[in-house]
């Protein structure tokens, strides 16, 4: 059962994941076995926990004990943790706390599959959205949210990606990093394009490219299983990407404007290629 302690300070060890530790350390709090993340704000808390998330602790604003929505994120709890309760001066000693909403929680990382057995039900995975060293948590974060909003079946995501479950990714995502299926890429020596299309998707490279062809072509719609790729922020996709992706795709745009960033661009890209379902 949960166990609601009212506090005056930070200084308790298991406190120290909300304002000490950084993100790798949060990341192999156990290892090997694993780490864990933060949840930040009732909304994201409750889709966390709505999507099988399991809680480790909770850190919340005293003023929030008596708020509706507070009581039934508790109540939905039936994990074994603390509940700790503070004053607001004393929460604010937290980098960032005004972005909180009053309310964290430290999260037990998931379990991820490797990206065959993730993409091996073709009817479950049919299109799928695919960041390439996306390194801006903030990007990364609207990436998600504009996936889940647009009808993506899931996210693949390469090791050089920023973590879909950093803080500040979770926060932009407004929890959607929760509602959407992902894994990371696992294969070393293979580039992403032609892994996916070995899989059976035509892959979409969204490029800045003399040979590509306009978002709405007509090639590229009613396809069986869709991989749309999104690059880096500074140098795009890799080469190895641009030589085995099926289509390379542009956005048309106006005013000598010749490209978005990542976030808007995959915004514009879903709602687009999407429509067709």
């Amino acid at each position: 059962m949960i166990k609601i302690e009212k506090i005056s300070d930070l200084k308790i060890k298991e406190l120290e994941v909300y304002k000490d530790l950084n993100e790798a350390e949060l990341r192999h709090y156990y290892e090997p076995k694993g780490g864990i993340f933060i949840a930040e704000s009732m909304k994201v808390i409750r889709r966390a926990l709505d999507a099988g998330m399991r809680p480790e602790s909770v850190l919340m604003e005293n003023k929030l004990a008596e708020a509706t929505e507070a009581k039934e994120i508790l109540d939905f709890i039936h994990e074994d943790i603390n509940i700790y309760v503070a004053d607001k001066d004393v929460l604010e000693q937290i980098t960032g706390y005004n972005l909180t909403g009053g309310m964290l929680c430290a999260m037990k990382r998931p379990v991820l599959s490797d990206h065959k057995s993730f993409l091996a039900d073709t009817e479950k995975y049919k299109k799928i959205a695919v960041l390439e060293n996306v390194q801006n948590p903030t990007n990364t974060g609207a990436v998600f949210r504009s996936a889940a909003a647009f009808g993506v079946d899931a996210v693949l995501v390469t090791k050089g990606c920023s973590d879909p479950l950093e803080r500040r990714s979770i926060r932009v995502s407004m929890g959607t990093v929760f509602s959407i299926p992902w894994t990371y890429y696992s294969e070393k020596d293979t580039d992403v394009a032609s892994a996916l299309k070995s899989l059976g998707f035509t892959t979409v490279a969204m490029a800045l490219a003399d040979d590509a062809k306009s978002l709405d072509d007509p090639v590229l719609k009613n396809v069986p299983r869709l991989a749309v790729m999104i690059g880096n922020e500074a140098h795009g996709l890799s080469d190895a990407v641009l030589k085995n992706a099926d289509h390379k795709v542009i956005i048309p745009m106006s005013n000598g404007v010749d490209s978005l960033n990542a976030a808007a661009a995959s915004a514009v890209a879903f709602w687009e290629l999407m429509k067709a379902r």
